[in-house]
């Protein structure tokens, strides 16, 4: 094999494919304790200079996706600032451990998406540490599976919305008067917003809503040049999962009913979040991204 000529791998077994084990954390959980834990592209990630000098904040940017997410727009040259819940603090310096090993900059912001204040304080926190902001990754979510409608609570109800979609429309209406020209806003949707699943009900109504909210957005701000688009994952497996994201008797056989047969890993979705941000994708907005394993949005 060539210098610099990387290895070619059969998509269906390059990463974990086997059955998991039965497992379950308390919200929101945290990858150290998930077996096996989920590639985030710590060993892997490659960058190119795709983002040198650019300034990102990731929501839910501990762990999962938003955690591969940091780890690769660091090593593409960007500073980075990531917000989590305070129980997620070990996940979050292990994150930062890795964006300060690429040589850039970790702003670590605790907090709940779900309070209005917060995410306000969060935009203008990330803008002046980081001083200035490119790219707002818009990844965290919360998810809660439910059997039944009938037993379905207000209060859930309620949080969900509040983490999956009102936090959009708030960081987005305090990040808009701070964001120049060239500037990218991406979105995590799913494929639940297509082929949403009857336990996921109100996780799915949220991530149809994402949808709507992105392209909707995009229209909005593409006169001021903002680009503004969406990435909507399929069975990754990430501490959502098994924190009451699905049914503890159905982690062993996650994601293999997708025609690679196997979950996706975190590590899978970061080159999609760098490509959106950076300028190779300058005439790409309003558009959703699916990462799927092969069950196609549409």
């Amino acid at each position: 094999m060539k210098k610099n000529e990387s290895k070619m791998q059969k998509p269906n077994t390059k990463y974990y494919h086997e059955k998991y084990p039965r497992q379950r954390q308390p919200y929101p959980g945290l990858d150290k304790k998930m077996r096996p834990e989920p590639d985030c592209g710590e060993d892997t990630y490659i960058g190119a200079s795709r983002l040198a000098g650019r300034r990102a904040l990731i929501t839910g940017g501990d762990s999962g996706i938003g955690r591969a997410v940091a780890i690769a727009y660091a090593r593409e040259g960007a500073d980075v600032a990531i917000s989590y819940l305070p129980s997620e603090e070990v996940d979050a310096r292990d994150t930062a451990k890795y964006i300060e090993q690429a040589g850039r900059r970790a702003i670590l912001i605790p907090g709940d998406i779900a309070d209005e204040n917060f995410c306000t304080k969060l935009i203008s926190h990330a803008h002046k540490e980081l001083g200035g902001l490119d790219i707002i990754v818009m990844n965290a979510g919360y998810q809660q599976y439910s059997k039944d409608l009938q037993k379905l609570t207000t209060e859930q109800l309620i949080r969900t919305f509040s983490i999956n979609v009102f936090s959009m429309f708030w960081m987005a209406r305090a990040a808009l008067p701070l964001l120049k020209p060239g500037a990218s806003i991406i979105t995590t949707s799913s494929i639940q917003a297509y082929r949403p699943g009857a336990e996921l009900i109100d996780y799915a109504t949220t991530k149809a809503a994402i949808v709507a909210f992105t392209r909707a957005l995009a229209k909005q701000v593409a006169r001021r040049g903002i680009r503004v688009n969406s990435v909507a994952p399929g069975p990754i497996w990430t501490a959502l999962q098994v924190s009451g994201g699905r049914a503890t008797d159905t982690i062993p056989e996650f994601g293999m009913d997708t025609p690679l047969g196997r979950a996706g890993q975190p590590a899978e979705l970061a080159a999609t979040y760098v490509l959106l941000a950076s300028e190779y994708a300058s005439y790409t907005t309003a558009e959703v991204y699916g990462v799927t394993g092969g069950n196609h949005l549409t």
